[in-house]
């Protein structure tokens, strides 16, 4: 199965040692929700543009089971008023969806 709460930065440590682009200015504009009445946020994109990756981005910043400090010290977020306060401060529950959509087509479920 897997770890859904509190899972860590490990997902986003292997992504960023790629080809990454920054997208961490999506972290700037939910940390400017938080504690307003606007602190819903949904983030749809269509196939294939990245929802898992921002999802895992978010995961490791927000997660405080670990600390993130060395992931994110050199991206766009770190330059931002909020960037220490929220770093790692919350529980964390991380859900892939794919995973239960690949588990109930191999159960023979639709």
């Amino acid at each position: 199965m897997g770890t859904y709460l509190n899972c860590g930065n490990e997902a986003f440590r292997q992504i960023c040692s790629g080809i990454y682009v920054d997208k961490t200015n999506l972290i700037r504009y939910i940390n400017s929700s938080i504690g307003t009445s606007a602190n819903l946020t949904c983030f749809s994109r269509p196939r294939r543009f990245g929802k898992s990756f921002a999802a895992v981005m978010l995961s490791a910043y927000y997660d405080k089971s670990c600390d993130s400090g060395e992931l994110f010290d050199s991206l766009a977020i770190s330059r931002a008023d909020s960037y220490e306060k929220y770093r790692n401060q919350f529980n964390v529950i991380y859900l892939d969806i794919t995973w239960f959509i690949s588990r109930a087509k191999t159960k023979g479920h639709r």
